[in-house]
């Protein structure tokens, strides 16, 4: 018997002949379970972001910023109304001509107004906040919540801008990133991933 002979019982095992179409396929390793699934894409081929871009963060660190100062000024706003009130009470009272009871109630009036605009800058800081948390699960609603919120920024920054305040630069400039972030490429990747 020859080393070669399929019946010889000392011999190397025999190979059976492989059929076209048969077994697994060309370059795939024998394993368990199934073939692995090639990488999922976005539209137009661009790769799926596993991580927060950089530029998107920025943008929810400054969304972060921006709420924060925002609920600080509301604060501050409506603990100052006492205060305000009573600059107006003195300021009325100065004039002779307008009694007490009027004095009184312009103060009422200036305090009420400095609450409800402390209790909206508040709300506006909420949003902002919301927005940053919702930044990381987020999807394209959390983009244009950001991109209108900045725009409401940059509106109020430029009013800001005309009465003198130069500090509305900082928020102007936060509020401009922030669109820019939220709305180029990075960022529209990260905001129109598939949700798994």
């Amino acid at each position: 018997m020859s080393y070669g002979d399929s019946n010889n019982p000392y011999g190397a095992p025999q190979q059976p002949p492989q059929q076209p179409g048969f077994g697994y396929p060309q370059g795939q390793a024998p394993g368990y379970g199934y073939p692995q699934a090639p990488p999922v894409q976005q539209p137009y081929g661009a790769p799926v972001p596993q991580t927060m871009p950089g530029t998107v963060k920025a943008a929810r660190v400054m969304l972060f910023v921006l709420g924060g100062l925002q609920a600080l000024g509301g604060v501050l706003m409506m603990v100052a109304s006492k205060w305000f009130a009573d600059k107006i009470e003195e300021a009325v009272s100065a004039d002779s001509s307008i009694s007490a009871a009027d004095a009184d109630k312009a103060a009422s009036v200036g305090a009420g107004v400095m609450i409800v605009l402390g209790v909206l800058v508040l709300a506006f800081a909420f949003w902002a906040i919301f927005t940053a948390v919702k930044v990381p699960t987020g999807r394209g609603g959390v983009r244009v919540s950001a991109i209108v919120y900045s725009s409401f920024v940059i509106l109020f920054s430029l009013l800001s801008l005309v009465g003198a305040n130069v500090l509305a630069l900082l928020s102007l400039a936060m509020g401009i990133l922030i669109i820019v972030f939220c709305a180029n490429k990075a960022g529209g990747a990260w905001f129109n991933r598939p949700s798994y």
